[in-house]
């Protein structure tokens, strides 16, 4: 008989890198516990797991007393049940719930339990979360993921003209995990300084992911500001630019992209065809809205970069099945909260290597200080992942994980690098 039977779970309210309230539970098996606090997002996907919220005046309706309040259903459900069998935990709750996506009980406060429980697990086995999670995934590979990180915001992450939501960098070249936070943080630091002259020191304030917001409209000028502080800061062999349009934000029903001028969506993949010529862009997220099957078709018949789903995708194993069967993208942005629990995120992510797709796992615009996802990439070996900038802690707290980890692996780590 197993000794890490759960026996309680507790539930708190805490803040998001936004302020906002959030869950952490706490979870006991036997004399081992652990936390996880789940992270929210801004820019939703229409087919994305529900967030429960409170809806009452507290906290302007973001309150999470009514998710906190069903984690005590949850914790009868669960208890007396192993730790360390993550599918059956998951599979309870879902069962539980009783909703396609997860509208009783809410998204929240199944993934807190189902993301602690996993953290408690590799507790009780004493290992490392990174190699519990590469056990549940059965994966042949630890690899040290490239980080994607928006140093420019735009769109539902800042309060400029931007409509394109994030300008990223990615060392795709460099020969550890270190030496790409080295060439991250000092082109960082040199764009900040270049934004500074050109546009003044409010330009330099960060939306919530950390990158700048400078007065622009155009992708182009973005795109030029981050290739300069590259090339400035030494970095020019090592980075490479990418983007994520999150284009069902700026999308309206008559079939119109509403960006600094209109453009139908043939129109939309000329421009992005330019930008990736002209600026070398190595990724491209969410070009079209999440729909719009023939324009994603279209275009990646004629891409020759990776093409990303998120709103597309939302981490669900259903979508990625029309997109694989109708061939919309190559790679699936992987997200725990859009599904709502640890083993239907793996299968996902699962379903789309296993077709030779990339997986990028990512963070959220309102994350939280737990580094979760960077041992989640590094423990399915998809080699990519979303970060934000090297700034705020909630965004640091990813990179100082990976890089503790990094030495934690010695001789053992890879990078993934391209």
């Amino acid at each position: 008989m197993s000794k890490f039977r759960i026996s309680r779970i507790i539930a708190r309210q805490v803040l998001d890198s936004r302020g906002n309230p959030t869950i952490e539970a706490e979870l006991h098996a036997g004399r081992f516990s652990a936390r996880a606090i789940v992270p929210s997002g801004a820019s939703v996907g229409t087919y994305e797991a529900v967030e429960l919220r409170d809806n009452d005046k507290r906290f302007q309706g973001k309150g999470v007393s009514k998710a906190i309040e069903n984690i005590g259903l949850i914790a009868k459900k669960l208890k007396g049940k192993d730790v360390c069998r993550q599918r059956d935990i998951d599979n309870a709750m879902i069962e539980l719930d009783g909703t396609i996506n997860k509208s009783r009980l809410g998204a929240n406060a199944i993934l807190s339990v189902s993301l602690a429980a996993a953290r408690t697990a590799s507790v009780a086995q004493k290992k490392p979360l990174y190699a519990y999670i590469s056990q549940l995934f059965k994966s042949k590979k630890l690899r040290l993921p490239v980080p994607f990180c928006n140093v420019i915001n735009g769109g539902r992450h800042a309060g400029n003209e931007l409509a394109m939501q994030e300008f990223m960098i990615a060392p795709v070249r460099a020969r550890s995990f270190g030496e790409a936070v080295q060439s991250v943080s000092e082109t960082y630091h040199v764009l900040k300084s270049n934004i500074v002259k050109k546009y003044g020191k409010n330009a330099a304030n960060v939306g919530d992911e950390g990158g700048f917001a400078p007065p622009i409209s155009k992708a182009e000028d973005a795109l030029r500001l981050i290739q300069k502080a590259v090339d400035d800061a030494g970095h020019t062999k090592v980075i490479r630019l990418a983007m994520d349009p999150a284009a069902s934000e700026f999308y309206n029903r008559s079939g119109i992209y509403l960006l600094h001028r209109q453009y139908t969506g043939e129109q939309l993949m000329e421009y992005y065809e330019r930008l990736i010529e002209r600026f070398g862009i190595a990724s491209l997220e969410d070009p079209f809205e999440q729909n719009d099957f023939e324009m994603f078709h279209r275009f990646m018949r004629k891409a020759k970069i990776q093409v990303v789903g998120d709103d597309l995708l939302v981490t669900n194993v259903e979508r990625i099945k029309i997109a694989l069967q109708k061939k919309l993208c190559n790679a699936l942005l992987m997200k725990v909260n859009q599904v709502g629990t640890l083993s239907e995120a793996m299968a996902s992510a699962r379903l789309a290597l296993d077709n030779r797709w990339n997986t990028m796992v990512s963070h959220r615009s309102g994350d939280t200080e737990d580094p979760f996802i960077a041992d989640l990439a590094v423990g399915i070996g998809c080699g990519q992942i979303k970060l934000g900038a090297p700034c705020r802690g909630e965004r640091t707290a990813k990179y100082n994980q990976l890089l503790r980890i990094e030495e934690e692996l010695g001789k053992k780590a890879r990078y993934a690098r391209w």
